[in-house]
């Protein structure tokens, strides 16, 4: 997706790949297959590039000081990107800037996580590995000590910390998304909600409906302050909590195009990911403004059963029939249970309407509405 901004750019992207295979490898030409866990791999793809930047975090955080002592420009930089990577430095560098989280503290054995809870009122708690984790993975909600094996069996196995927060009573998951470039202009979007099955985003509504207007002007200020604070270029995703008492508070941190900014790539004048590329390139940002009252982003899933599950470019004919407004974006991943492997956008006037189309049309490519023809 960020490949189909550069085209519109004009600006030549060079990739590097897991595989020949992934998505991005289907339309970057001449893309280098390798790990980026390796160093000499990532010099090779970034020799010559003007800007090097992700589509994800886990580049190790030691290559990207290597890449920046050599002089290349990396975007966002190594000392912002790790508060992404690791949760235990984004938990203390948010702290130190008094941005509102979860109450939270690092542990390292059950024992530690079961005085943590009595801390915060009691179990449940959620324990989540500091590095690696994404998707619902990673995580555990836990009600006792015994149930905390896992986790620390997990950590103990790939070397990483454990991280205890509350279990917050939530009304709903905002996402407020910024653009920021290296001469510090910022454009922000309008905050969205999410909503989350088994940790995994479903569902993205722009703007996020009956959102108090002060409480929207805070969470975008956190986003923009953060994205400051931090000197994030690029998107910066700040996803949060709407507590039941009408607090936010700062749940995850991420530095790159986010599942919860994919409906402005229909739904704004300027999508985050052309936003992406003129943030790291240091041009003028693009207006974030929505084009239209609601846009409604669904995620398609891996489905369980159903034909169209296996073959999802048999759901073509029905949803464009039946929605020719509707927006489609296939990724060309091998359809598996439970896997994003594409997602649907719905705008309109009427947020019940677009709401409708957009879960319909999802529903319809996961298989899972049987032969209707309606």
């Amino acid at each position: 997706m960020m490949a189909q901004a550069a085209v519109g750019l004009g600006v030549p992207i060079r990739l590097l790949a897991e595989g020949p295979e992934v998505s991005a490898a289907q339309v970057v030409r001449d893309p280098l297959v390798g790990d980026y866990r390796d160093l000499e791999t990532l010099r090779s793809v970034s020799k010559d590039c003007a800007v090097v930047t992700f589509d994800h975090e886990h580049v190790p955080t030691e290559h990207l000081h290597a890449l920046t002592d050599e002089g290349h420009a990396c975007r966002p930089g190594p000392d912002a990107l790790v508060h992404a990577q690791d949760k235990s430095v984004m938990r203390a560098r948010l702290d130190a800037l008094g941005v509102p989280s979860p109450r939270h503290r690092m542990v390292s054995t059950p024992e530690q996580a079961a005085e943590f809870a009595a801390s915060v009122g009691g179990f449940p708690v959620v324990l989540k590995i500091t590095r690696g984790g994404y998707d619902g993975k990673g995580v555990w909600v836990v009600s006792s000590p015994e149930e905390c094996a896992d986790a620390f069996a997990v950590a103990a196995s790939t070397d990483v910390a454990i991280l205890a927060e509350e279990k917050v009573a939530f009304r709903r998951e905002l996402s407020a998304l910024v653009a920021r470039s290296p001469s510090g202009q910022i454009a922000a979007y309008p905050v969205v909600e999410s909503v989350q099955r088994d940790g995994i985003c479903w569902e993205v509504v722009a703007p996020a409906p009956d959102l108090v207007p002060a409480l929207a002007r805070e969470a975008q200020g956190i986003a923009m302050r953060v994205a400051a604070e931090l000197d994030v270029t690029g998107i910066l995703a700040v996803e949060m909590f709407e507590t039941e008492d009408g607090r936010v508070l700062v749940n995850e941190l991420a530095m790159r195009p986010h599942n919860t900014g994919h409906w402005s790539m229909d739904g704004a004048v300027t999508g985050q990911f052309e936003n992406h590329l003129r943030a790291v390139l240091d041009l003028p940002l693009g207006d974030p403004t929505p084009r239209v009252p609601w846009t409604v982003m669904v995620n398609i899933l891996g489905g369980e059963h159903g034909s169209l599950s296996e073959n999802l470019y048999g759901g073509y004919p029905h949803v464009f029939a039946r929605d020719p407004r509707l927006k489609v974006h296939l990724y060309g991943k091998t359809v598996k249970p439970g896997r994003k492997v594409g997602h649907v956008t719905a705008y309109g006037d009427d947020l019940d309407d677009v709401r409708e189309r957009a879960q319909h049309a999802a529903a319809w490519f996961r298989g899972d509405l049987g032969n209707e023809s309606e």
